[in-house]
Protein backbone atom coordinates (compact mmCIF):
# COMPACT_ATOMS: atom_id res chain seq x y z
CA UNK A 1 0.00 0.00 0.00
CA UNK A 2 1.35 3.39 -0.88
CA UNK A 3 1.72 5.80 1.49
CA UNK A 4 -0.33 8.33 -0.10
CA UNK A 5 -3.20 5.68 -0.19
CA UNK A 6 -2.30 4.73 3.82
CA UNK A 7 -2.66 8.36 4.75
CA UNK A 8 -6.23 9.04 2.40
CA UNK A 9 -7.89 5.96 4.60
CA UNK A 10 -6.30 7.06 7.69
CA UNK A 11 -8.36 11.09 6.44
CA UNK A 12 -11.57 9.05 6.25
CA UNK A 13 -11.45 7.40 8.97
CA UNK A 14 -10.63 10.45 11.17
CA UNK A 15 -13.26 12.44 9.08
CA UNK A 16 -16.32 9.38 9.57
CA UNK A 17 -15.36 8.72 13.37
CA UNK A 18 -13.45 11.41 15.09
CA UNK A 19 -15.84 14.88 14.01
CA UNK A 20 -18.77 15.64 16.27
CA UNK A 21 -21.64 13.63 15.67
CA UNK A 22 -24.10 16.90 14.59
CA UNK A 23 -27.36 16.19 13.09
CA UNK A 24 -27.14 12.99 13.98
CA UNK A 25 -30.51 10.93 13.80
CA UNK A 26 -31.89 11.13 17.50
CA UNK A 27 -30.43 14.80 18.70
CA UNK A 28 -32.83 16.25 20.56
CA UNK A 29 -32.12 19.92 21.56
CA UNK A 30 -33.89 22.53 23.04
CA UNK A 31 -34.36 26.06 20.83
CA UNK A 32 -33.33 29.18 22.79
CA UNK A 33 -36.80 30.44 22.62
CA UNK A 34 -40.30 28.96 22.43
CA UNK A 35 -41.09 28.36 18.77
CA UNK A 36 -37.25 28.70 17.53
CA UNK A 37 -37.72 32.37 17.59
CA UNK A 38 -34.57 34.30 17.56
CA UNK A 39 -34.96 36.66 20.15
CA UNK A 40 -38.00 37.62 22.82
CA UNK A 41 -39.92 40.32 23.87
CA UNK A 42 -42.17 41.10 27.43
CA UNK A 43 -44.19 43.94 26.84
CA UNK A 44 -45.01 45.13 31.08
CA UNK A 45 -47.03 47.84 32.62
CA UNK A 46 -46.11 49.28 36.01
CA UNK A 47 -49.01 50.82 38.41
CA UNK A 48 -52.10 49.48 37.14
CA UNK A 49 -53.93 52.75 35.82
CA UNK A 50 -56.85 52.92 34.03
CA UNK A 51 -55.71 54.05 30.54
CA UNK A 52 -53.21 50.00 30.98
CA UNK A 53 -56.63 48.70 30.49
CA UNK A 54 -58.64 51.16 28.12
CA UNK A 55 -55.85 52.01 25.46
CA UNK A 56 -52.77 49.41 25.95
CA UNK A 57 -55.10 46.22 26.32
CA UNK A 58 -57.04 46.80 22.97
CA UNK A 59 -54.44 47.52 21.15
CA UNK A 60 -52.71 44.22 22.30
CA UNK A 61 -55.41 42.22 22.33
CA UNK A 62 -56.23 43.14 17.88
CA UNK A 63 -52.84 41.92 17.43
CA UNK A 64 -52.57 38.96 19.85
CA UNK A 65 -49.89 40.56 21.79
CA UNK A 66 -49.84 39.07 25.74
CA UNK A 67 -48.81 41.75 28.27
CA UNK A 68 -47.77 42.07 31.80
CA UNK A 69 -49.80 44.18 34.04
CA UNK A 70 -48.18 45.18 38.04
CA UNK A 71 -50.90 46.46 39.92
CA UNK A 72 -50.46 48.32 42.90
CA UNK A 73 -53.14 46.41 44.74
CA UNK A 74 -53.76 49.03 47.41
CA UNK A 75 -55.44 51.04 44.68
CA UNK A 76 -57.79 49.07 44.03
CA UNK A 77 -61.60 49.28 45.47
CA UNK A 78 -62.31 46.77 47.45
CA UNK A 79 -59.15 45.70 48.51
CA UNK A 80 -59.10 44.36 52.30
CA UNK A 81 -55.07 43.95 52.24
CA UNK A 82 -54.09 48.12 52.79
CA UNK A 83 -51.08 49.72 53.22
CA UNK A 84 -49.79 49.88 57.24
CA UNK A 85 -47.20 49.52 59.67
CA UNK A 86 -45.98 46.16 60.89
CA UNK A 87 -44.51 47.03 64.18
CA UNK A 88 -44.51 48.40 67.47
CA UNK A 89 -46.56 51.97 68.52
CA UNK A 90 -46.07 54.52 66.10
CA UNK A 91 -46.18 57.03 69.03
CA UNK A 92 -43.20 55.22 70.94
CA UNK A 93 -41.44 55.62 67.58
CA UNK A 94 -42.24 59.38 68.16
CA UNK A 95 -41.18 59.54 71.20
CA UNK A 96 -37.46 57.84 70.72
CA UNK A 97 -36.68 60.44 67.71
CA UNK A 98 -36.64 63.43 70.39
CA UNK A 99 -34.02 61.02 72.08
CA UNK A 100 -32.04 59.67 69.39
CA UNK A 101 -31.04 60.73 66.19
CA UNK A 102 -31.44 58.47 62.59
CA UNK A 103 -28.72 55.70 62.12
CA UNK A 104 -28.29 52.51 60.68
CA UNK A 105 -29.79 50.69 63.72
CA UNK A 106 -33.40 52.71 63.34
CA UNK A 107 -33.29 53.81 60.27
CA UNK A 108 -35.49 50.87 58.70
CA UNK A 109 -38.10 51.30 60.89
CA UNK A 110 -38.65 54.48 61.51
CA UNK A 111 -38.88 55.33 57.57
CA UNK A 112 -41.40 52.85 57.58
CA UNK A 113 -43.63 54.15 60.47
CA UNK A 114 -43.13 57.74 58.45
CA UNK A 115 -46.29 57.27 56.34
CA UNK A 116 -48.72 55.83 59.59
CA UNK A 117 -48.18 58.38 62.15
CA UNK A 118 -51.60 59.81 61.64
CA UNK A 119 -50.75 63.12 60.83
CA UNK A 120 -50.82 64.48 56.88
CA UNK A 121 -48.25 64.62 54.84
CA UNK A 122 -45.58 62.62 56.06
CA UNK A 123 -45.27 59.90 53.71
CA UNK A 124 -43.62 62.94 51.69
CA UNK A 125 -40.61 62.01 54.05
CA UNK A 126 -40.84 58.53 52.90
CA UNK A 127 -40.22 59.34 50.20
CA UNK A 128 -37.47 61.96 49.70
CA UNK A 129 -35.40 59.45 52.56
CA UNK A 130 -36.25 56.22 49.50
CA UNK A 131 -35.14 58.80 47.00
CA UNK A 132 -31.54 59.56 48.47
CA UNK A 133 -30.94 55.83 49.89
CA UNK A 134 -31.35 54.85 46.49
CA UNK A 135 -28.54 56.89 44.85
CA UNK A 136 -26.24 56.17 47.93
CA UNK A 137 -26.67 59.30 49.91
CA UNK A 138 -27.57 57.51 53.04
CA UNK A 139 -26.54 60.51 55.68
CA UNK A 140 -28.92 62.42 53.96
CA UNK A 141 -31.75 59.42 54.38
CA UNK A 142 -31.16 59.92 57.70
CA UNK A 143 -31.76 63.57 57.91
CA UNK A 144 -35.03 63.89 56.51
CA UNK A 145 -36.49 61.38 58.64
CA UNK A 146 -35.48 63.48 61.77
CA UNK A 147 -36.52 66.73 60.06
CA UNK A 148 -40.02 64.58 59.51
CA UNK A 149 -40.48 63.04 62.94
CA UNK A 150 -39.19 66.31 64.27
CA UNK A 151 -41.85 68.32 62.62
CA UNK A 152 -44.87 65.78 63.81
CA UNK A 153 -43.29 66.23 67.55
CA UNK A 154 -43.21 70.51 67.04
CA UNK A 155 -47.00 70.09 65.77
CA UNK A 156 -45.68 71.03 62.43
CA UNK A 157 -48.49 68.10 60.70
CA UNK A 158 -52.01 67.92 60.94
CA UNK A 159 -54.10 65.02 62.07
CA UNK A 160 -55.93 63.17 59.77
CA UNK A 161 -59.32 61.46 60.36
CA UNK A 162 -58.55 57.59 59.97
CA UNK A 163 -55.41 55.97 58.70
CA UNK A 164 -55.60 54.46 54.75
CA UNK A 165 -58.87 53.81 54.36
CA UNK A 166 -60.77 54.21 50.90
CA UNK A 167 -60.99 56.65 48.61
CA UNK A 168 -57.18 56.61 48.71
CA UNK A 169 -54.69 58.98 50.52
CA UNK A 170 -53.01 61.56 48.68
CA UNK A 171 -50.22 59.32 48.75
CA UNK A 172 -51.53 57.04 46.47
CA UNK A 173 -52.18 59.48 43.84
CA UNK A 174 -49.00 61.07 43.93
CA UNK A 175 -46.78 58.01 43.44
CA UNK A 176 -49.13 56.58 40.92
CA UNK A 177 -49.04 60.40 38.88
CA UNK A 178 -52.88 59.95 38.36
CA UNK A 179 -54.97 63.05 39.24
CA UNK A 180 -57.30 62.85 42.48
CA UNK A 181 -61.16 61.65 40.99
CA UNK A 182 -59.53 59.89 37.95
CA UNK A 183 -61.56 56.73 37.52
CA UNK A 184 -59.20 53.54 38.60
CA UNK A 185 -59.56 49.83 37.80
CA UNK A 186 -61.18 47.47 39.70
CA UNK A 187 -60.92 43.60 40.80
CA UNK A 188 -64.44 42.98 38.95
CA UNK A 189 -62.65 44.52 35.67
CA UNK A 190 -59.50 42.51 36.02
CA UNK A 191 -61.28 39.64 36.75
CA UNK A 192 -63.58 40.27 33.49
CA UNK A 193 -60.03 40.37 31.50
CA UNK A 194 -58.51 37.01 32.50
CA UNK A 195 -59.85 35.37 29.45
CA UNK A 196 -57.23 37.64 27.95
CA UNK A 197 -53.65 36.10 27.00
CA UNK A 198 -52.38 38.85 29.92
CA UNK A 199 -50.35 38.60 33.03
CA UNK A 200 -51.22 40.43 36.33
CA UNK A 201 -48.49 40.69 38.78
CA UNK A 202 -47.99 42.10 42.23
CA UNK A 203 -46.51 46.18 42.09
CA UNK A 204 -47.14 45.89 46.42
CA UNK A 205 -49.75 47.41 48.42
CA UNK A 206 -48.88 50.86 48.19
CA UNK A 207 -46.33 51.26 45.86
CA UNK A 208 -43.39 52.71 48.48
CA UNK A 209 -39.62 52.68 48.49
CA UNK A 210 -39.19 49.14 50.36
CA UNK A 211 -35.53 49.83 50.51
CA UNK A 212 -35.67 51.78 53.34
CA UNK A 213 -38.30 49.57 54.99
CA UNK A 214 -37.52 46.87 57.78
CA UNK A 215 -37.82 43.29 57.30
CA UNK A 216 -41.50 42.64 58.34
CA UNK A 217 -42.70 45.58 55.84
CA UNK A 218 -41.18 44.93 52.88
CA UNK A 219 -42.78 41.01 53.45
CA UNK A 220 -46.26 42.78 54.57
CA UNK A 221 -46.63 44.75 51.30
CA UNK A 222 -44.75 41.69 48.69
CA UNK A 223 -47.10 38.93 50.46
CA UNK A 224 -50.49 40.53 51.02
CA UNK A 225 -50.33 42.40 47.61
CA UNK A 226 -49.84 38.21 46.46
CA UNK A 227 -52.47 37.40 48.66
CA UNK A 228 -54.78 39.71 46.92
CA UNK A 229 -54.29 38.80 43.41
CA UNK A 230 -54.58 35.24 44.35
CA UNK A 231 -57.89 35.73 46.35
CA UNK A 232 -59.15 37.86 43.12
CA UNK A 233 -57.40 36.48 40.03
CA UNK A 234 -56.06 33.00 40.95
CA UNK A 235 -52.48 31.62 41.76
CA UNK A 236 -51.65 31.68 38.29
CA UNK A 237 -51.10 35.46 38.64
CA UNK A 238 -48.75 35.34 41.33
CA UNK A 239 -45.49 34.06 39.63
CA UNK A 240 -43.72 37.87 39.22
CA UNK A 241 -43.94 40.90 40.80
CA UNK A 242 -41.98 44.22 40.20
CA UNK A 243 -41.07 46.05 43.67
CA UNK A 244 -41.60 49.86 43.26
CA UNK A 245 -38.77 52.56 41.15
CA UNK A 246 -36.72 49.53 40.00
CA UNK A 247 -35.21 48.96 43.42
CA UNK A 248 -31.96 46.49 42.75
CA UNK A 249 -31.82 46.50 46.77
CA UNK A 250 -30.27 43.34 48.00
CA UNK A 251 -32.58 43.32 51.35
CA UNK A 252 -35.50 43.28 48.61
CA UNK A 253 -34.71 41.52 46.21
CA UNK A 254 -33.94 38.53 48.98
CA UNK A 255 -37.40 38.63 50.19
CA UNK A 256 -39.05 39.14 46.91
CA UNK A 257 -37.61 35.90 45.68
CA UNK A 258 -38.97 33.97 48.81
CA UNK A 259 -42.51 34.95 47.90
CA UNK A 260 -42.09 35.21 44.40
CA UNK A 261 -40.37 33.03 41.71
CA UNK A 262 -39.97 35.81 39.53
CA UNK A 263 -39.09 39.57 39.93
CA UNK A 264 -38.77 41.62 37.34
CA UNK A 265 -35.68 43.85 38.84
CA UNK A 266 -32.89 41.41 39.65
CA UNK A 267 -33.23 37.76 38.03
CA UNK A 268 -30.08 36.64 38.82
CA UNK A 269 -28.75 33.80 36.76
CA UNK A 270 -25.12 32.54 36.28
CA UNK A 271 -26.37 32.31 32.50
CA UNK A 272 -27.97 35.48 32.65
CA UNK A 273 -26.63 39.27 32.08
CA UNK A 274 -28.84 41.57 33.07
CA UNK A 275 -28.89 45.02 31.63
CA UNK A 276 -31.00 47.75 33.62
CA UNK A 277 -33.10 50.56 32.43
CA UNK A 278 -30.38 53.26 32.52
CA UNK A 279 -27.27 51.53 31.57
CA UNK A 280 -26.02 51.89 28.39
CA UNK A 281 -24.70 48.89 27.15
CA UNK A 282 -24.73 46.93 24.34
CA UNK A 283 -26.78 43.70 24.54
CA UNK A 284 -24.93 42.90 21.51
CA UNK A 285 -21.33 42.79 23.22
CA UNK A 286 -22.66 40.13 26.30
CA UNK A 287 -21.48 36.18 25.99
CA UNK A 288 -24.38 34.53 28.44
CA UNK A 289 -26.44 32.04 26.77
CA UNK A 290 -29.09 35.12 27.65
CA UNK A 291 -29.08 38.84 27.92
CA UNK A 292 -32.47 40.20 29.66
CA UNK A 293 -32.04 44.18 28.43
CA UNK A 294 -34.80 46.58 30.04
CA UNK A 295 -35.54 49.49 28.17
CA UNK A 296 -38.29 51.84 29.83
CA UNK A 297 -39.81 54.58 27.13
CA UNK A 298 -40.32 58.14 28.43
CA UNK A 299 -43.20 60.32 27.32
CA UNK A 300 -39.74 62.10 25.09
CA UNK A 301 -38.44 58.74 23.80
CA UNK A 302 -37.79 58.86 20.33
CA UNK A 303 -39.91 56.24 18.07
CA UNK A 304 -36.72 55.42 16.24
CA UNK A 305 -35.10 54.52 19.51
CA UNK A 306 -37.89 51.95 20.96
CA UNK A 307 -38.08 50.45 17.59
CA UNK A 308 -33.99 50.07 17.31
CA UNK A 309 -34.71 48.20 20.56
CA UNK A 310 -36.59 45.25 18.41
CA UNK A 311 -34.31 45.52 15.74
CA UNK A 312 -31.48 44.63 18.13
CA UNK A 313 -33.52 42.13 20.04
CA UNK A 314 -33.99 40.30 15.66
CA UNK A 315 -30.31 40.67 14.88
CA UNK A 316 -29.14 38.77 17.78
CA UNK A 317 -30.31 35.53 19.50
CA UNK A 318 -30.07 35.54 22.83
CA UNK A 319 -31.95 38.78 23.88
CA UNK A 320 -35.02 39.57 25.91
CA UNK A 321 -36.23 42.56 25.77
CA UNK A 322 -37.93 43.46 28.22
CA UNK A 323 -40.10 47.01 27.84
CA UNK A 324 -41.29 49.29 31.11
CA UNK A 325 -44.06 51.34 30.30
CA UNK A 326 -46.08 53.55 32.96
CA UNK A 327 -48.70 56.23 31.81
CA UNK A 328 -50.71 55.86 28.75
CA UNK A 329 -52.67 58.12 26.80
CA UNK A 330 -52.15 61.64 30.01
CA UNK A 331 -52.69 59.54 32.65
CA UNK A 332 -49.56 58.08 34.93
CA UNK A 333 -46.27 58.67 35.25
CA UNK A 334 -44.37 59.58 31.87
CA UNK A 335 -47.00 58.51 29.63
CA UNK A 336 -47.05 57.54 26.05
CA UNK A 337 -50.04 58.56 23.78
CA UNK A 338 -52.13 55.91 21.73
CA UNK A 339 -50.91 56.94 18.77
CA UNK A 340 -47.21 55.61 19.84
CA UNK A 341 -48.16 52.63 21.40
CA UNK A 342 -50.41 51.83 18.51
CA UNK A 343 -47.36 52.57 15.82
CA UNK A 344 -44.85 50.52 18.04
CA UNK A 345 -46.87 47.45 18.77
CA UNK A 346 -47.70 47.23 14.71
CA UNK A 347 -43.42 47.61 14.73
CA UNK A 348 -43.33 44.92 17.21
CA UNK A 349 -46.09 42.62 15.18
CA UNK A 350 -44.93 42.75 12.45
CA UNK A 351 -41.87 40.98 13.42
CA UNK A 352 -43.16 37.76 15.34
CA UNK A 353 -41.97 35.65 12.80
CA UNK A 354 -38.84 35.75 14.36
CA UNK A 355 -39.99 37.28 17.59
CA UNK A 356 -41.58 35.24 20.55
CA UNK A 357 -43.68 37.76 22.73
CA UNK A 358 -44.43 36.30 26.02
CA UNK A 359 -45.51 37.64 29.84
CA UNK A 360 -42.89 38.13 31.65
CA UNK A 361 -43.42 34.86 33.84
CA UNK A 362 -43.41 32.96 30.41
CA UNK A 363 -40.41 34.23 29.47
CA UNK A 364 -38.56 33.39 33.00
CA UNK A 365 -40.78 30.17 33.11
CA UNK A 366 -39.21 29.34 29.46
CA UNK A 367 -35.44 30.31 30.08
CA UNK A 368 -35.08 28.58 33.49
CA UNK A 369 -36.92 25.64 31.85
CA UNK A 370 -34.72 25.15 29.42
CA UNK A 371 -31.51 25.81 31.87
CA UNK A 372 -32.40 23.39 33.81
CA UNK A 373 -34.02 20.67 31.20
CA UNK A 374 -32.49 16.94 30.71
CA UNK A 375 -33.48 15.70 27.49
CA UNK A 376 -32.80 12.24 26.08
CA UNK A 377 -33.50 10.14 22.85
CA UNK A 378 -34.01 6.67 22.57
CA UNK A 379 -34.09 5.17 18.74
CA UNK A 380 -36.27 2.17 17.10
CA UNK A 381 -36.43 1.02 13.89
CA UNK A 382 -39.08 3.14 12.72
CA UNK A 383 -39.68 5.49 15.91
CA UNK A 384 -37.77 7.82 18.37
CA UNK A 385 -39.08 8.51 22.00
CA UNK A 386 -37.57 10.98 23.83
CA UNK A 387 -37.53 11.99 27.36
CA UNK A 388 -38.04 15.70 28.51
CA UNK A 389 -37.86 16.31 32.10
CA UNK A 390 -36.70 19.24 34.99
CA UNK A 391 -36.17 20.26 38.50
CA UNK A 392 -37.70 22.97 38.86
CA UNK A 393 -40.96 22.15 40.19
CA UNK A 394 -44.86 21.86 39.07
CA UNK A 395 -45.18 26.06 38.93
CA UNK A 396 -42.91 25.44 35.79
CA UNK A 397 -45.20 24.32 33.74
CA UNK A 398 -44.55 25.91 30.20
CA UNK A 399 -43.58 23.79 26.92
CA UNK A 400 -40.61 23.74 25.70
CA UNK A 401 -39.46 24.04 22.02
CA UNK A 402 -37.83 20.59 20.51
CA UNK A 403 -36.22 19.74 17.21
CA UNK A 404 -35.06 16.60 16.64
CA UNK A 405 -33.28 14.92 13.99
CA UNK A 406 -34.82 11.75 12.10
CA UNK A 407 -33.70 10.00 9.25
CA UNK A 408 -33.71 11.50 5.92
CA UNK A 409 -36.40 9.09 4.28
CA UNK A 410 -39.04 9.92 6.67
CA UNK A 411 -41.93 11.51 5.19
CA UNK A 412 -44.66 11.05 7.36
CA UNK A 413 -44.03 11.87 10.92
CA UNK A 414 -46.41 12.06 13.68
CA UNK A 415 -44.98 13.36 17.24
CA UNK A 416 -47.42 12.32 19.94
CA UNK A 417 -47.16 12.76 24.38
CA UNK A 418 -49.88 11.38 26.42
CA UNK A 419 -53.66 12.32 24.61
CA UNK A 420 -51.90 14.78 22.70
CA UNK A 421 -50.94 14.44 19.05
CA UNK A 422 -49.80 16.20 15.90
CA UNK A 423 -48.15 16.17 12.24
CA UNK A 424 -44.59 17.41 12.49
CA UNK A 425 -43.61 19.45 9.30
CA UNK A 426 -40.21 18.04 7.79
CA UNK A 427 -37.53 21.03 7.87
CA UNK A 428 -34.01 20.95 7.18
CA UNK A 429 -30.51 22.65 8.03
CA UNK A 430 -26.58 22.10 7.63
CA UNK A 431 -26.77 19.41 9.97
CA UNK A 432 -29.71 17.60 8.45
CA UNK A 433 -33.12 16.53 8.62
CA UNK A 434 -35.75 17.41 12.02
CA UNK A 435 -39.19 18.21 13.35
CA UNK A 436 -40.03 20.95 15.63
CA UNK A 437 -42.20 20.41 18.37
CA UNK A 438 -43.27 21.46 21.24
CA UNK A 439 -43.58 19.07 24.43
CA UNK A 440 -44.44 19.38 28.47
CA UNK A 441 -41.72 18.56 30.54
CA UNK A 442 -42.51 15.57 33.41
CA UNK A 443 -45.61 14.72 31.42
CA UNK A 444 -44.05 11.53 30.07
CA UNK A 445 -42.15 10.92 26.71
CA UNK A 446 -42.63 11.86 23.37
CA UNK A 447 -43.18 9.81 20.49
CA UNK A 448 -41.75 10.24 16.67
CA UNK A 449 -42.97 7.52 14.42
CA UNK A 450 -43.05 7.56 10.61
CA UNK A 451 -46.12 6.83 9.58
Amino acid sequence: MSRLLFRLIVAIVFAVFARPALGQVGETTITKWQGGKTGAISITFDDGTINHFRVARPLLNERDLPGTFYIVTGALPGTQETGTFVGRSVENIIKETARDTTDAENFFERASAIRYLGYKGTYTYHMEAGGLYEQGRVQAAYDVIDEGYRKVRQGGHEKKDGSWDYPLSEYMYEVMAVEPGVELVTWEDLRSYDTDVHEFGSHTITHPYLAVMDAKNIRYELRESREAIRRHLGTAHTFSAEAPFGTKNERVMEIGHELYPALRNRMPRPYLTEIERGSDVQPGTTSTAYTLWQRGPLSDTPMTEMKRWVDVTQENDNIWLVLVFHGIEGIGWEPKSKAEMKEYLDYIDARTKDLWVATFADGTKYMQERMDARVSTERREDALTVTLTHSLGPRYDLPLTLRTYVPGAWSNIRVSQGDTQHEATLQTDEKGTYVQYQAQPNEGRIHIRNQ
